[in-house]
């Protein structure tokens, strides 16, 4: 008795729907799930109809053949493994189901129960996916073509200048407007595909798609790093033309760090762990924070992307008599020797990055806020093994002195 209890108990509450036909195709039983699937309320609306009611055509038709050849010849048409059929709800609507059914001997007869998973909100999201994935690679596609027509014709421009003085100048400017022009152009657009990218990952948080959440992650990559790359080229125009100016506040180093440090660990790589410790009695410096988050999350970017699985990435700030510091440590490729002369100047990368996507924009624009804030920056790196960065600044100052 307890067992048929509990049986009944979890039929009424299955996700799916569940529902019973005899040996002519009548409906003899459906659970909560099956009626609110078809858009029915009450049991009674369906219990002793032909199981054709919610079926569209062909299949409404068909229904009765297709049982009576099976109990005749015994060859399954429709029962056995899941299959993925068309429905018809009360309202006339269709939608595409998952079918099971199983024959099961009761009391002297036999009955058909089949169970049904509503595939609506799967096949919706597919859809998305693939009309935004569409839409993302046309974007991308139209970008790269009009980026090369404008990099030819710069390239075109600088032939002719004949790298004079003036004519240098000249081109500075169109790079500055290319940069500025092409940034602002990408950032709407992206910032749509991102945001719709998202809405379509909730919205699937309930369907098992695992195909669908992997793709949907590398959209989503995408996006990110073209977005790094336009947020390089646009933090170089704003340098270049002197827009950035530093405004100095005082704020918890600590707390700001812990903060940075939860957001990095967001995009770290498997079982790759970003470890902060602070040094010292005092937790409140005078910097310019904006400019300090973008040099810090700019290197605990590299040491990530530059680090593979599995490894540590140890970020320290420190508050002494003189001084505010902050390292970031790395156990990644490291920098060739011959390379670390030129790791500051734009556009440059060392030769072991290999495929690791870059702008070679980035050290050269920590560089330039760490002095905008009269600070230094100091590395140490060995090929294959490690690389640290550290940032220094003095303490208790008007700001107006290099230390």
């Amino acid at each position: 008795m307890e067992s048929a209890k509990l049986l009944q108990a979890i039929i009424e509450t299955a996700i799916d729907g569940i529902i019973t036909i005899d040996n002519r195709g009548r409906i003899e039983s459906l659970n909560p799930s099956a009626l609110k699937i078809f858009g029915y309320e009450e049991e009674e609306e369906l219990i002793g109809k032909n199981i054709s009611i919610l079926m569209p055509e062909p299949d409404k038709s068909r229904h009765d053949g297709y049982l009576h050849h099976y109990q005749s010849t015994g060859e399954k048409k429709i029962i056995g493994k899941g299959r993925e059929v068309k429905g018809l709800r009360k309202d006339g609507s269709q939608f595409p189901f998952r079918l099971a059914v199983s024959e099961v001997q009761y009391q002297d007869r036999i009955i058909y129960t089949g169970f049904i998973h509503d595939l609506s909100k799967e096949k919706e999201a597919e859809e998305s996916l693939k009309r935004y994935a569409g839409e993302l690679e046309e974007l991308v596609e139209n970008r790269t073509k009009s980026l090369k027509k404008m990099l030819h014709e710069l390239e075109l421009a600088k032939e002719e200048a004949n790298i004079s003085l003036e004519k240098e100048k000249y081109l500075n400017k169109m790079k500055s407007r290319f940069v500025s022009m092409a940034s602002h152009e990408f950032r709407t657009p992206l910032s749509s595909m991102q945001l719709s990218a998202v809405l379509i990952e909730k919205y699937l948080q309930t369907s098992d798609n695992i195909q669908i959440l992997k793709h949907l992650h590398k959209i989503k990559n995408a996006i990110a790093s073209l977005n790094s790359i336009l947020n390089d080229f646009l933090s170089l125009e704003k340098l270049d033309t002197g827009i950035v100016k530093p405004h100095f506040d005082s704020f918890d180093i600590v707390k700001f760090s812990e903060e940075l440090t939860d957001e990095m660990q967001l995009i770290t790589k498997e079982d790759q762990i970003i470890i902060y410790q602070h040094t010292g009695s005092e937790s409140e410096i005078n910097l310019d924070q904006n400019l300090l988050r973008n040099c810090l999350m700019n290197l605990m970017s590299n040491a990530i992307k530059y680090s593979g699985e599995h490894t540590l990435i140890e970020f320290s700030t420190e508050i002494n008599e003189d001084r505010y510091v902050f390292s970031v440590k790395d156990n990644g490729i490291g920098i060739p020797e011959e390379d670390q002369s030129g790791l500051f100047q734009a556009f440059f990368r060392a030769h072991n990055t290999g495929n690791i996507p870059g702008t070679g924009l980035g050290l050269n624009i920590v560089q330039r806020y760490v002095n905008l804030m009269n600070g230094r920056i100091h590395f140490e790196s060995k090929s294959g093994e490690r690389t640290e960065f550290t940032l220094a600044f003095q303490k208790n100052s008007d700001n107006s002195t290099p230390i």
